[in-house]
């Protein structure tokens, strides 16, 4: 049996602590300074309120300032902040996890760099700690829910040694849980953070149509598809662009599949196409974290730096674009068809 720290309660980290209980280690899980209700509710309960489920017995929480005793003797920390929570995560909790202990994140996106790249968070927290810690990263296509009602999934793990890859697939594969690993990080998280950006843009279809015929209407597959397939396009020249190899591409077009059909960033690209402005869209969902905005806005504004040097051009990314401008310039969505014909 071996020890497994949770940093970040949030429904992803959080449903990890089943396979991993379901192999018989110890699961400790700590709350940021933002999760003290609940820690408080696991504590109590048994149940998390978010992700709406019991967790398994036998799961440990703890509050923030108790997090050295969640850390004393741990074999793995698995980092379960949002993108948001990067930094934070960077500065405050690194340092804190004893020397050549594995971690590994759950954490989706890419951070700006001045001349326009764009870097995974992975290879940000590896430069604050030099070698002292192996960083690893989660991407696929698995929503938390379904993880922890024991649906199967596929993910890759990603990191730089695949020898801590093979150990980490030991200890969290199960006979639903299903693992493959990749040396690719740039490529796996590329394509699995871009995937958040996408999953928007698609469902502006979903909101045009309830917009034309209502809410609850007969949806329009065609368009939906249509954005999808532009997705896939531009999905694989970006992860081309920033170095990845061709097949993390289906990592993060089975990602994409599975966040089109529910969550956070569907429903505001939903909002959006029924014709709300970005700041009654962001009131309807009030208390959400919307990572898509993020990555959209990274993503254009590298871009557009690459482009000034030559390295790329924003004519190739006309979905992205057109979500930039929905996003950052509030222009009403009204999707950029002729742009995309030709394009593949």
């Amino acid at each position: 049996m071996s020890v497994i720290t949770v940093v970040g309660s949030g429904v992803m980290g959080s449903a990890l602590s089943v396979p991993a209980r379901d192999n018989g280690h110890e699961v400790r899980l700590v709350g940021t300074h933002l999760d003290r209700e609940i820690i408080d509710t696991v504590k109590a309960e048994g149940y998390h309120p978010t992700l709406k489920r019991a967790l398994p017995q036998g799961v440990k929480a703890f509050q923030l300032e108790e997090i050295g005793e969640a850390l004393r003797g741990t074999d793995l920390v698995i980092c379960g902040v949002n993108s948001w929570g990067v930094e934070w995560f960077g500065e405050r909790i690194l340092p804190l996890i004893p020397d050549h202990v594995p971690v590994l994140a759950v954490t989706k996106g890419l951070r700006e760099m001045a001349d326009g790249g764009l870097e995974p968070f992975p290879h940000y927290w590896q430069r604050l700690v030099d070698s002292r810690l192996s960083i690893n990263a989660i991407g696929g296509p698995c929503t938390s829910y379904e993880l922890a009602d024991r649906r199967h999934s596929w993910v890759h793990f990603v990191g730089e040694d695949p020898a801590v890859l093979r150990s980490l697939k030991q200890l969290l594969e199960t006979d639903y849980y299903h693992i493959s690993t990749s040396t690719d990080v740039i490529g796996v998280e590329a394509a699995v953070a871009i995937k958040n950006a996408y999953a928007l843009g698609v469902a502006f279809a979903v909101g045009l149509q309830e917009r034309e015929f209502g809410i609850g209407c007969t949806p329009a597959y065609n368009p939906q598809a249509a954005l999808f397939g532009q997705a896939a396009v531009e999905i694989t020249r970006f992860v081309k662009l920033l170095g990845g190899r061709a097949e993390s591409i289906s990592v993060g077009l089975g990602d994409l599949y599975v966040t089109i059909f529910g969550g956070r960033n569907r429903r505001l690209g939903t909002l959006l196409g029924r014709g709300l402005s970005m700041e009654q869209a962001l009131e309807e969902l009030k208390g959400l974290t919307l990572e898509g905005t993020m990555i959209i806005t990274r993503a254009a504004s590298a871009l557009r730096k690459l482009e000034s040097r030559g390295l790329a051009s924003m004519e190739d990314y006309p979905l992205l674009q057109h979500m930039d401008e929905v996003i950052n310039q509030g222009t009403p969505v009204s999707i950029p068809w002729q742009a995309f014909t030709g394009t593949v």
